[in-house]
């Protein structure tokens, strides 16, 4: 049923047999092999991370030998986009899993949107892969009918061979040379697989690279070697607005093995995606680079954000969501409500900014010669870096060729192209191959920050114990001030996630927003706005419960009604969706109280508990994929220790479950991370923390049995690498409250007791 959603709601796509040489040519395919493309509307809702035609071309091809070639036009980061993409192409074709290569796509505008992140990579190119699969099936039949000079209705495809009604049959490379020569078939004439018939959707296959991982032979942005390559560590101005006022220059050229020192490029406002001011030193290896670095003597320019104290900024964030504020969605007269009512409940909450912290730094490696730059790099967002580097060159963004190697976790991080732009300008000015490594410290202190957050709810119970008027206030610096160097509040596709978008049956609501002021680069982290939004909903929904003498689960139930699809916009707000249409990706009440129910039974949640241990529960929806989760925790002596998680998960149609799965268990983590310790501090405009001895991430020894239920779907394939994040804090922070009374509405909870 969907694909026909699929294909009403983005129209149809449009299939063609490729002859290109350049495609061909630049990843070694046979002239004769078979190749599609295909071409599709741009689906990005971070639009002004790219720019492009808004077509997506996807190459599939298949040679004399029978090797199916598939282009991946997504970055891998561990997530299994290069096994999952090619597993669902692969089924439609009936192609031997074995005879399957993945090759890399570079940056090119003809993809559409290659940045990813979002959680977007399967749905928004699962049916793509399906018509593509389908298509090269189409016609290879049609090829071996030609050749048999049979109806091809007698002609079907099985185990990479095409299989005539009395048994004779063909290989997919003995017909491909003869299929390249057909019109491709109109997507109307594609005939798919039922669920019952798939060989690989739905399968757990194993990564691709598998054994390049585990053998080293994958190369990953630190890894790139080019001869003659230079080094370069860059001291970046540690307050944002701030450039370089003088430099002395003499010490760092004295450090054995350094070769120059170079001034980045002075820079303005807006910042977006290019490199910071700061100084370079460039040298034979990485760690001369590294210690001419700390020899610099640099003095910088004086802005007002150097008097950033993120602290005292909190709480004037937390002062203001105190009054009314900017009303984005409103029913009713929620005020009104909360006035006449029995009791009323009030809390606020805060979330500290954040960094990403990659296992992998930044790095990336640039080429430049003759007007032309070819850049190696840990990119999320190929033709981000593409258009960004050419901007700032003064090339056209076809000059500038980007290999996408394998990353070392992302997180959003690495969909920032600031770093390859650096290399691409050292590059430029010192006419060899550069390489520009982040180390930690690079990393935790000159990051695009996710953003220091306060929120304010209030709630009033009637006579009969149930919610009556609900006011929720957010205020925290845009993600759109790092691209515009103006917003000062919060967008309507941030307050999209999560917030403005609260799926509950009230007849009396008011979601408001109050500005604020960026003083540090703004970004997208996991799972973005959720983290904030979910926390303060998640908790304050707990809170409301304990004030009504119902349990969490019960008070959620209550709160989100009756079975339907809600539409924010009827109640006035500008809702974004993640980028698709509610007609595809509606907001299910039903999905939503099923990943509830499912969560408390496969986790054993409403099951009494030892004394000091208690589980806490929240829901969410994000990315278009629904998620619950349950956590145990036991406070002991003011310490609190993470005994599981569960979580239930409703995506869609899955692709391949032990990549949900994994996703889910780092989505997880991460946003225990954060519960537990995640915070990146100011002062004097600068950052506080610099690697992970203060800005600590998860260690396997605090880490809980973690457990995920996925829900049997057919449904639109929903986003799976964020949704796991968002509801961890606020369970791990009720559980708190009800194993030991202590109620945490200031993120990290390292702050308030031991972890």
């Amino acid at each position: 049923m969907f694909i026909e959603q699929l294909q009403q709601a983005k129209s149809v796509s449009v299939l063609h047999n490729v002859s290109r040489r350049g495609f061909l040519k630049a990843f070694g395919i046979s002239s004769s092999a078979l190749v599609l493309g295909v071409s599709l509307p741009n689906l990005s809702p971070l639009r002004a991370a790219e720019t492009g035609d808004g077509k997506v071309n996807l190459f599939v091809s298949i040679e004399e030998t029978g090797a199916v070639n598939i282009v991946c036009h997504r970055s891998e980061m561990g997530q299994g986009i290069r096994t999952s993409l090619p597993q669902v192409l692969a089924d439609e074709l009936e192609a031997d899993w074995q005879q399957v290569n993945v090759i890399q796509g570079l940056a090119d505008a003809r993809y559409g949107s290659q940045n990813t992140d979002g959680s977007r990579s399967i749905r928004h190119f699962y049916q793509t892969m399906r018509e593509m699969g389908a298509s090269a099936k189409a016609m290879l039949q049609q090829a071996a009918a030609n050749q048999w000079g049979v109806p091809v209705s007698e002609v079907s495809a099985k185990q990479h061979r095409l299989v005539h009604t009395s048994g004779k049959s063909l290989s997919f490379g003995e017909v491909a040379s003869a299929a390249s020569q057909l019109t491709a078939p109109d997507v109307a004439q594609l005939k798919f697989k039922k669920k019952s018939e798939f060989n690989y959707i739905g399968k757990g296959l194993p990564l691709v690279d598998m054994q390049a991982i585990q053998t080293g032979a994958t190369e990953f942005g630190q890894d790139v070697q080019l001869p003659g390559m230079l080094y370069a560590s860059i001291v970046r101005a540690p307050v944002i607005g701030a450039n370089v006022a003088s430099v002395d220059k003499d010490a760092a050229l004295a450090t054995a093995g350094v070769v120059d020192v170079f001034q980045m490029p002075e820079r303005s406002f807006p910042v977006g995606f290019n490199s910071l001011p700061g100084v370079a030193v460039l040298a034979n290896n990485t760690w001369a680079a590294q210690q001419g670095a700390k020899k610099l003597g640099i003095t910088w320019t004086e802005h007002d954000n150097q008097s950033h104290d993120s602290a005292e900024f909190l709480a004037q964030l937390q002062e203001r969501v105190k009054t009314k504020g900017k009303v984005q969605r409103s029913a009713g007269d929620a005020y009104a409500k909360i006035d006449t009512a029995k009791s009323k409940i009030s809390a606020a909450y805060s979330v500290p900014y954040l960094a990403h912290a990659p296992m992998e730094p930044p790095a990336a490696t640039a080429v430049f010669k003759d007007g032309s730059v070819e850049i190696w790099a840990c990119t999320q967002t190929p033709q981000a870096t593409q258009n960004t580097v050419a901007q700032v060159l003064g090339i056209e963004p076809a000059n500038v060729t980007v290999h996408v190697t394998l990353l070392g976790g992302g997180f959003g991080r690495k969909s920032k192209p600031d770093f390859s732009v650096e290399a691409a300008i050292l590059a430029k000015h010192s006419g060899k191959p550069v390489k520009v490594v982040w180390s930690r410290e690079d990393d935790i202190q000159n990051s695009y920050y996710h953003s220091v957050s306060a929120q304010h709810f209030e709630a009033g119970l009637g006579e009969d114990g149930k919610v009556q008027g609900w006011v929720q206030r957010a205020a925290y610096p845009s993600i759109g001030w790092t691209f515009s160097g103006s917003a000062n509040e919060p967008q309507s596709w941030e307050l999209s996630l999560g917030f403005g978008d609260v799926p509950f049956e009230l007849a009396d609501l008011s979601c408001e927003s109050h500005q604020a002021t960026a003083h540090a680069r703004i970004g997208w982290v996991r799972s973005v706005c959720n983290i904030q939004h979910a926390f303060a909903l998640g908790s304050f929904v707990d809170e409301v419960a304990v004030a009504a003498k119902k349990s969490t689960p019960e008070m959620w139930m209550e709160l989100i009604g009756s079975d339907r699809n809600v539409d924010p916009k009827e109640q006035g707000f500008e809702y974004a969706n993640y980028g698709d249409p509610l007609e595809v990706h509606p907001v299910s009440t039903k999905r939503l109280k099923h990943c509830l129910n499912d969560v408390i039974k496969q986790s054993g949640a409403d099951k009494p508990t030892a004394e000091n241990e208690a589980w806490g529960i929240s829901v969410h929806r994000s990315f278009v994929s629904y998620v619950a989760v349950a956590a145990k925790v036991r406070v002991e002596n003011n310490k609190v220790t993470v005994l599981e998680m569960h979580s239930t998960i409703d995506a869609g149609t899955v692709v391949n479950p032990d990549r949900v799965k994994a996703q889910q268990e780092g989505s997880m983590i991460f946003g225990l991370s954060i519960a537990l310790m995640g915070e990146i501090s100011f002062k004097e405009g600068k950052v506080q923390q610099s690697n992970y001895h203060d800005y600590p991430v998860l260690r396997i020894n605090q880490c809980p049995e973690i457990v995920t239920h996925i829900v049997e779907s057919e449904e639109v394939p929903g986003g799976v690498g964020e949704p796991g994040t968002p509801p961890v804090a606020a369970a791990i922070t009720n559980a708190i409250y009800h194993a030991s009374g202590k109620r945490i509405r200031d993120l990290p909870v390292n702050k308030h007791m031991q972890v």
